[in-house]
């Protein structure tokens, strides 16, 4: 059978059929850089970060596009509180950003597109909306009519007639229709702003991650991913936007990742349960978090515990082990069936991306290859070796929780001056705010598998798995 996923837009599993053969166009919709980002926002690009693996695994060529929302509410709040500006709170959180997720495993993009790097483009696609009547001016500020959208609430099955009746914001007279949001927005002291045909303004985060979107893959591309909680009205309002214009699907499949709930309850600040992920990964090693992301199913809510992550650990040692053990030299005559297991990984990935049932196949591996090691016939030594390989394209290359085994320990040292001399050229970058320059220099570092780390006392680095020291 072939790759079927949940589409939230038809409510549905379907057969995966990309716009071209063999490739995929995906975007997922990234963070927004006022703080570090969550343990949920970690399921989300953990998730998204496990579909572009494996449609890898499927032999297709991904772009893969996850935006950087830089210019912000959010961000602007937390710039006005520390006495800094928006420039620099974002500035910081991308690259802590960055930073978390590398050492996550989660994989950078192939674009990382920066709403603040795209606003020619977003006041063009606004221009074309006003002029198209699919959008007003009021003020200074730029609105999008919902209305001259017929289709509008056809992602989160919302209609407009009850979005409208249960508003319970106080409704703003300027706006033709309650229900209408913000493309654009008129300048306030002390905000980040740019030059505009309505005056100097800044865009709404809808519009952006709809541009972004556009500008990178095209009009209309093959997957847009992101969190449950992005559905209505983020991604609502993005299709609106879009497709008002091009008359095509922005996205051809929309997929959705549960919410995550710590100890049962919906985290939150005041309850004393939201932990970030710079947090956790103190606690836990980071493919400890991945492997108890891919406990229950993607679409599914994902119950945070000490004990759920100590279990998923204890699992986690047991392939370790194995995949160790199997590197060593076999003599026996036992044998397994690795096509079958291989084929039954393939089912259970094929049917809407089910990480539990897919390692519920690569623990019966475990289970029947220990059984042969710890017996009288032991293992082939070919077996063996086609065994490991199948667990590191696997566990390793689909799930990341095998590490990479790439690096060389004797490479750090021999490293290092050239590392020191890096950073010492991205802090003088910094200093002069020469903020594209500092990026590029930090990320060719982590394509190298450094990690840079800034602190109060400055900036340190590691490999990205400190296990290949």
């Amino acid at each position: 059978m072939p790759l079927a996923f949940y589409n939230t837009l038809t409510k549905s599993i379907e057969p995966f059929i990309p716009l071209e053969e063999g490739k995929v166009s995906m975007y997922t919709c990234g963070p927004t850089v006022y703080d570090y980002f969550h343990i949920g926002n970690a399921r989300t690009f953990i998730l998204s970060d496990l579909v572009r693996r494996y449609l890898e695994f499927r032999r297709y060529n991904v772009t893969f596009v996850m935006n950087i929302t830089d210019v912000d509410d959010k961000i602007i709040e937390r710039a006005h509180r520390e006495g800094t500006d928006a420039e620099t709170v974002a500035h910081r959180y991308t690259e802590a950003f960055f930073e978390d997720a590398a050492a996550l495993g989660i994989r950078p993009a192939d674009v990382h597109p920066r709403a603040t790097r795209h606003i020619d483009d977003i006041i063009t696609h606004v221009m074309r909306l006003v002029e198209a009547g699919a959008a007003y001016v009021a003020d200074g500020d730029v609105y999008y009519s919902v209305e001259a959208f017929p289709a509008y609430g056809k992602l989160s099955g919302k209609r407009l007639e009850d979005l409208i009746a249960g508003a319970r914001v106080e409704r703003d007279e300027r706006k033709k229709n309650p229900a209408d949001f913000a493309l654009w927005k008129c300048a306030k002291p002390g905000e980040p702003s740019w030059d505009s045909p309505w005056g100097k303004g800044r865009p709404g985060w809808h519009i952006e991650c709809s541009v972004m979107a556009m500008k990178h893959l095209g009009e209309s591309f093959d997957i847009h991913a992101g969190g449950h909680d992005l559905i209505f009205p983020h991604h609502e309002n993005e299709i609106a936007q879009s497709e008002v214009l091009t008359g095509k699907p922005l996205a051809r499949y929309w997929i959705h990742f549960g919410f995550l709930n710590v100890e049962g309850e919906k985290m939150s600040k005041s309850l004393g349960n939201f932990f970030t992920a710079r947090e956790i990964l103190r606690e836990y090693d980071a493919e400890t978090i991945r492997f108890f992301t891919f406990q229950t199913h993607y679409r599914s809510p994902l119950n945070f515990s000490r004990e759920g992550v100590t279990a998923a650990e204890n699992g986690l040692k047991r392939l370790h082990a194995l995949y160790e053990a199997l590197g060593e030299r076999h003599e026996g005559s036992g044998a397994l069936d690795i096509d079958g297991f291989e084929r039954r990984f393939i089912e259970a990935m094929d049917a809407d991306f089910n990480a539990p049932a897919a390692f519920s196949v690569i623990f019966d591996l475990v289970r029947e290859s220990n059984r042969l090691l710890n017996g009288a016939e032991g293992l082939r030594a070919d077996c063996a070796e086609r065994t490991r390989d199948f667990l590191r394209r696997t566990a390793g290359e689909v799930f990341g929780v095998l590490g990479s085994g790439e690096k060389q320990s004797a490479g750090q040292f021999d490293a290092e001056p050239f590392v020191r001399l890096v950073i010492e050229a991205r802090q003088r970058a910094r200093a002069e705010k020469q903020w594209a320059l500092a990026d590029f220099l930090r990320d060719g570092l982590r394509d190298l598998g450094v990690i840079l780390e800034d602190g109060r006392d400055g900036t340190t680095w590691k490999w990205c798995d400190e296990r290949n020291r």
